[in-house]
């Protein structure tokens, strides 16, 4: 996996840069499954070159699972679970209360204790009983309603459904995603894999009026991301597909 070892490289750069300049290094957080980044097909193991070259500098990792936690990847609960990683820190939050407010971190009572000997946390809202009663239904909910599982079958329906699409669609360079978390990088050419950056704002703009929210991002902000609710079913994914069908259609594919 050369472009393990190359993001590694990379990040030694930042690490060194960080030191030669005084500041220091402490360590690295990141989302496992690279969500902002385009949500790249990545394999288990990808992140442990990285994962050295923080360790040897003496720094911990920190896993922020607001997007891809609590089931949505279908495969695993956890996002580090999917890529393999054994994180130091788990930062979780937005979807823990299903929109009441509140977040939440897991780390090791070591790390916790060198935290506590060296500063005072305070949080006017912690240990909230009202967010954390939310928080505990939410979680319930999940799991006894078997959304984990819900998101592995509907997400493999949308991405087919996608995938279908772009036989029809030249714009479409290339499906991925995973459980409810799915999406379609947008090209100028399939060969070159040019960016179709104006043209997927256009496209999410093209289903926003038609009804059907979206976004996009990747380096390019070129690629669609599809990130439904937990309970969304064929049904809905049936009414997005129909949807993206026809605004691909009536939108010209120009830079």
């Amino acid at each position: 996996m050369a472009h393990a070892h190359a993001f590694a490289a990379e990040v030694k750069k930042q690490i060194d840069l960080l030191e030669a300049r005084g500041h220091g290094f402490s360590g690295i957080i990141l989302c496992p499954f690279f969500a902002n980044e385009g949500f790249p097909d990545l394999p288990p193991g990808w992140l442990d070159p990285t994962v050295a070259v923080v360790r040897a500098a003496g720094g911990i990792i920190i896993a922020d699972e607001v997007q891809p936690g609590f089931g949505r990847l279908g495969s695993h609960f956890w996002g580090h679970q999917k890529i393999g990683l054994t994180p130091d820190v788990v930062t979780i939050g937005k979807p823990m209360g299903n929109g009441h407010p509140i977040a939440g971190m897991v780390t090791s009572a070591e790390i916790m204790g060198i935290y506590r000997q060296n500063f005072r946390y305070f949080n006017t809202f912690g240990g909230n009983p009202v967010s954390a009663a939310a928080a505990m239904a939410t979680l319930r909910v999940v799991q006894e309603e078997g959304l984990m599982e819900q998101a592995a079958e509907v997400g493999a329906y949308a991405v087919a459904g996608l995938r279908d699409l772009a036989t029809r669609h030249a714009c479409i360079g290339d499906v991925r995603g995973s459980g409810m978390f799915f999406g379609a990088e947008m090209v100028l050419d399939r060969d070159t894999k040019e960016p179709a950056t104006a043209f997927t704002k256009r496209v999410v703009n093209g289903m926003r009026r038609n009804g059907v929210l979206l976004n996009f991002l990747g380096v390019h902000y070129n690629v669609l991301k599809m990130r439904p609710p937990m309970v969304f079913d064929r049904a809905n994914a049936d009414l997005m597909l129909d949807t993206l069908d026809r605004v691909l259609a009536e939108t010209p594919l120009s830079p």
